[in-house]
């Protein structure tokens, strides 16, 4: 058994049935399996619990399974992790990242704070753990309007790490924030002309865009908001086409409740690939999660003073959700 590739590299009898061996395993070790929107169609299928970085934070906070398995990116294990210290956390392969977190290292942001002293520091959960320990509150797409909504207007604000999402809030909110220059890959890789061009082709369909992407995209946009959002509104919309602009895993949710409705996911800039997928979401497979609650390996680990700081900022986030009816 070895994890020196960031997952356990072991060899599976390829007769042995996946699926029944993994939810053996789940009930052994008394695991939960939560999987964000954007992963592989089979890993959402096992999943217990399906949800956005908001829905899969609360749902962290409040399980009483021994261990987590978070089928997602580092960031999503290290908030559990750190909502949940003693519990088992595993991530099936470490190096499932986040170039949105990767934009914003830790010691960089630190500095860009201290340069503006006086400001509440507003970070996306889309963040490492030591970028939350020097925040004050963190929001997720799902929560950020009502969340800097929330802080008095003449208070000013300084929010990382994605400039869309940033410029977003500020467009509706009037709010002027700093905002710290990075980018979801995925996000900013969609293109104006091909989405033009997909709407000629599909004249009747609702364009959904996560605020994550670039100000032209969200232009075209009949509805802008968080992955649950958008699902959401596909499921009550009465149209029956729709043009996605985010991660193409959502489409696989989209289709299972709305079977009767029409999903085209919007294509990058670059290449031929008709869908935008993120490479680290896709990283985790079957065979992963198998060998995870097999070995119960890799475990998510964060330091107790980077933790100690960075769970203030979450538990805020988490408290006035609750105090607005964003989350129960």
């Amino acid at each position: 058994m070895n994890v020196d590739k960031g997952y356990v590299d072991a060899p599976i009898d390829p007769k042995l049935d996946l699926r029944s061996e993994i939810l053996r395993l789940k009930q052994e070790r008394n695991a939960v399996i939560m999987a964000h929107y954007y992963q592989r169609p089979e890993i959402q299928e096992l999943a217990d619990h399906i949800g956005d970085s908001l829905a899969l934070a609360q749902l962290a906070a409040k399980t009483d399974a021994d261990v987590i398995v978070l089928c997602g990116v580092h960031f999503m294990g290290e908030t559990a992790k750190i909502l949940c210290p003693d519990k088992t956390v595993i991530v099936p392969d470490l190096s499932a990242g986040c170039s949105l977190a990767d934009s914003c290292p830790a010691d960089e942001f630190e500095a860009y704070v201290k340069a503006h002293p006086g400001h509440t520091v507003v970070s996306y959960v889309n963040t490492s753990a030591a970028v939350k320990a020097v925040t004050d509150v963190v929001v997720t797409s799902s929560n950020a309007k009502q969340i800097v909504e929330s802080l008095p207007e003449d208070e000013p604000i300084i929010f990382g790490p994605d400039r869309n999402l940033g410029n977003y809030i500020n467009s509706i909110t009037g709010r002027k924030m700093l905002l710290w220059d990075g980018a979801c890959h995925v996000h900013e890789q969609f293109s104006v002309q091909k989405l033009m061009d997909l709407r000629k082709q599909h004249p009747e369909a609702k364009v959904l865009v996560h605020p994550e992407c670039p100000k032209p995209i969200r232009l075209v946009a009949d509805k802008v908001g968080s992955t649950q959002a958008l699902l959401n509104f596909a499921v009550a919309d009465v149209a029956h086409e729709f043009i996605v602009c985010t991660e193409s895993g959502i489409l696989f949710q989209m289709q299972r409740q709305c079977p009767d409705k029409t999903f085209i996911p919007a294509p990058p800039e670059d290449g031929t690939c008709a869908c935008n997928e993120c490479n680290y979401m896709k990283l985790i497979t079957l065979e992963k999660l198998y060998n995870s609650l097999l070995y119960m390996q890799p475990t998510i680990e964060v330091d107790k003073d980077i933790a100690e700081r960075a769970v203030r900022p979450i538990e805020r986030m988490l408290d006035i959700s609750r105090q607005l009816g964003i989350i129960k």
